[in-house]
């Protein structure tokens, strides 16, 4: 089949699956540039130290906001099979249950990042003067979290029943205040005492509060929603439903939890060599990190389409979004690769001033380029089988790819064999490798048992 004739059968699914996408990569881009604009105002205003300590406070921080969005996450499937079947009530009881939820998800992670974390990067070998720069922002910014939760429960409904832009608008709005009130803050404009590093917190607290109310807003009052929400109830908890929740939520969260948490343990492997290699850690990771949201926005994508072909028992449809999402993710992310690849010299001119930071980012952008097209592969992988329903054994995948595989081979490619941070970035490539090709076998697999299942019913 050629190519032309292979796109005019598929251009639906091309096109419904990126007109989904379009907006969910830019709220998710706009999640990652709250961390962004944070590294390259302290990269740019503060210094090289506290850049550092950015790099350590997001290494502990991203883990938590990850756990708690892959908690949130769960209600979309749901939301995308209930509204396949079109079950509104179930949608706005859904909403409820996941309200609550999120909120104490929320409340849990600040209490163990307040009481816990910050003690165990004192006793990893980390440079002291970043480690004491790091306290006082990591506070700030987990106060943020159940206001973020908030956000991404109302955030996940919308997305669930397919109305993504909203979130998107929200989000783009959000960052520029975050952007403008931390140069504020950093610099002390308008006779506010300069803040330093933790202006940019306090920065993203008020951007993450202002987020919520906005759309919590938006969902709570848009006609679109009302024949949902007349089943939304703020008082009500069934805890049925929250383990219904939480059965999608709690595997997709550790998903992310084992990822993230390998480019956390990273991050400190990274500190371990020593400050400079941390801050090109930050630099390198920050940009690999923008690149993924647009394979993760896709994989919103899948879930939401394959979730609702799912609802309504169409495994053909399920099979055409998977295969296109895969491809629109591949396409991207070779942009991306070509992108990191040509201008590895330039990029990291955003970030810092810091000549030594520039040239060690620019060599890891090389790796970046090859492992961006292994992270569009998994992600979009997750999203898919996240959609059908299948998110434990996805779980085992990623533990064993990122913690198995990833993370010692880091370890030992950068500490014990002494290549240093280039060491660490390989060892975390290999991880991706594995999480793609095993969660693109499981994604087959699933296909064909259920194709088999759909034929002997036939018979």
């Amino acid at each position: 089949m050629t190519f032309n004739k292979y796109y005019k059968q598929n251009k639906h699914f091309y096109w419904s699956t990126f007109a989904l996408a379009g907006p969910v990569i830019i709220s998710q881009l706009g999640q990652t540039l709250v961390q962004t604009a944070d590294t390259i105002i302290v990269g740019k205003f503060v210094g090289t130290i506290p850049l550092a300590a950015v790099s350590l406070v997001h290494s502990v921080f991203i883990v938590v906001m990850v756990l708690g969005i892959g908690v949130s996450y769960g209600l979309t499937p749901l939301i995308a099979q209930e509204n396949g079947r079109n079950n509104k009530a179930d949608c706005g009881r859904l909403l409820s249950n996941s309200l609550w939820l999120n909120i104490a998800t929320g409340l849990i992670l600040f209490l163990i990042v307040n009481f816990g974390s910050m003690y165990a990067v004192q006793h990893m070998d980390q440079d002291p003067r970043v480690v004491d720069a790091a306290k006082p922002y990591l506070l700030i910014l987990m106060l943020s979290v159940v206001p973020l939760m908030v956000f991404n429960t109302f955030k996940q409904f919308a997305e669930g029943l397919g109305f993504t832009k909203q979130a998107m608008n929200i989000t783009i709005w959000g960052n520029i205040l975050n952007v403008v009130l931390a140069i504020i803050f950093v610099k002390g404009f308008f006779g506010i005492k300069p803040m330093g590093i933790e202006g940019v917190g306090y920065a993203t607290l008020i951007d993450r509060i202002a987020m919520m109310i906005a759309m919590a807003t938006y969902v709570l009052k848009s006609n679109r929603f009302k024949p949902y929400l007349q089943y939304f109830r703020l008082l009500y908890i069934d805890f049925k439903r929250v383990k219904k929740i939480l059965t999608i939520g709690a595997p997709v969260a550790m998903q992310y939890v084992f990822e993230v948490g390998a480019f956390a343990a990273a991050a400190l492997i990274a500190g371990k060599i020593g400050a400079i290699e941390q801050a090109s850690h930050q630099v390198a990771i920050t940009l690999a990190s923008m690149a993924y949201m647009m394979a993760s926005g896709i994989a919103s994508a899948a879930t939401i389409k394959t979730g609702h072909s799912f609802g309504k028992g169409n495994m053909i449809r399920v099979t055409k979004f998977a295969n296109v999402s895969y491809q629109l993710a591949l396409v991207f992310m070779i942009c991306t690769a070509l992108i990191f690849t040509f201008f590895s010299n330039y990029l990291p001119l955003i970030f810092s001033d810091d000549q030594a930071v520039i040239t060690i980012s620019a060599s890891l952008l090389i790796i970046a380029g090859l492992f961006q097209l292994f992270d569009g592969v998994q992600v979009v992988g997750l999203g898919v089988l996240r959609g059908i329903g299948d998110v434990n054994v996805p779980t085992l995948i990623t533990f064993f790819a990122y913690w198995i595989i990833g993370v010692p081979s880091a370890y030992l490619l950068g500490i014990v064999l002494n290549i240093g941070i280039k060491g660490v970035w390989y060892g975390l490539t290999l991880g991706l490798l594995t999480s793609s090709l095993l969660l693109f076998f499981r994604y087959r697999y699933i296909i064909k048992k259920s194709g088999k299942r759909i034929e002997n019913k036939i018979t």
